[in-house]
């Protein structure tokens, strides 16, 4: 550790797991992993730990709900390598992905916003150039394209059961209408979101039946939640990693 250590300094592995309700095995893959300083050694070879790894595991374990392992592991490696601009560079990265998440929640409330149950059957919703769409509807080549997506996406949320086009009568190629074309919006927002098919398929299910977005609220709200969630995990780890920071001086 590059000085000499007092006993009251010296802490075991097994007492940095206890204080962190991890294993040794896990201290010491961490520390392997960079994620925490290098241990120092006893001279039988014992590795011996000090508050400033204790702050460090405590600043790694609070990364880790805001910003994810694999990124929380990077943020540590680079502090401890000297290399503090990377790892801010990394936190604003996380922060810049949640700011994105609560942008993508506000676009899925704005494409909720116009679900009306007559929407779908207003004559010629959502027509455009005659070379890419029919009367009601679009091909699926232009709509990926609109939605910035591959045309195999929408196949795949076809089979999924979320979005259901018809078949053009002289081409055979599929024809979204409106609705299908407001689902397809919809599952792209909520996919952005995190949501995976199979949490997606009863919601739009819900919403074709109900007519209105009133299924989607509790959902929403536990979106919400999670993005508040994250948010103040952040701040939490933020206050941690600078505890460490402060202490490695």
């Amino acid at each position: 550790m590059g000085r000499n250590l007092q006993s009251g300094d010296r802490l075991r592995p097994v007492d940095l797991a206890r204080r962190h309700g991890l294993s040794t095995q896990a201290v010491r893959n961490y520390e392997e992993a960079g994620i925490l300083p290098a241990a120092g050694r006893t001279p039988h070879g014992y590795r011996t730990y000090t508050p400033l790894h204790a702050a460090a595991l405590s600043a790694f374990l609070a990364l880790v709900p805001g910003h994810g392992h694999r990124r929380a592991t990077s943020i540590m490696q680079a502090v401890n390598q000297g290399a503090s601009e990377e790892a801010f560079r990394l936190i604003d990265e996380s922060h810049a992905q949640l700011l994105d998440d609560r942008r993508t929640l506000q676009a899925v409330e704005r494409a909720l916003e116009d679900l009306g149950p007559t929407a779908a059957s207003e004559p010629g919703a959502g027509s455009g150039s005659a070379a890419v769409t029919r009367p009601g509807g679009v091909f699926i080549g232009p709509l990926a394209d609109k939605l910035g997506i591959r045309s195999a996406t929408l196949r795949t949320w076809e089979r999924a059961g979320l979005v259901h086009p018809r078949r053009d009568p002289l081409t055979g190629y599929r024809v979204y209408d409106e609705a299908d074309a407001r689902d397809a919006r919809l599952v792209h927002q909520l996919r952005r979101g995190g949501y995976l098919l199979e949490q997606i398929a009863p919601l739009i299910a819900q919403v074709r039946a109900a007519g209105g977005l009133e299924p989607l609220e509790a959902a929403l709200c536990d979106w919400h939640g999670r993005l508040t969630a994250r948010g103040r995990t952040m701040l939490t780890g933020a206050a941690e990693l600078d505890a460490y920071l402060r202490r490695r001086g």
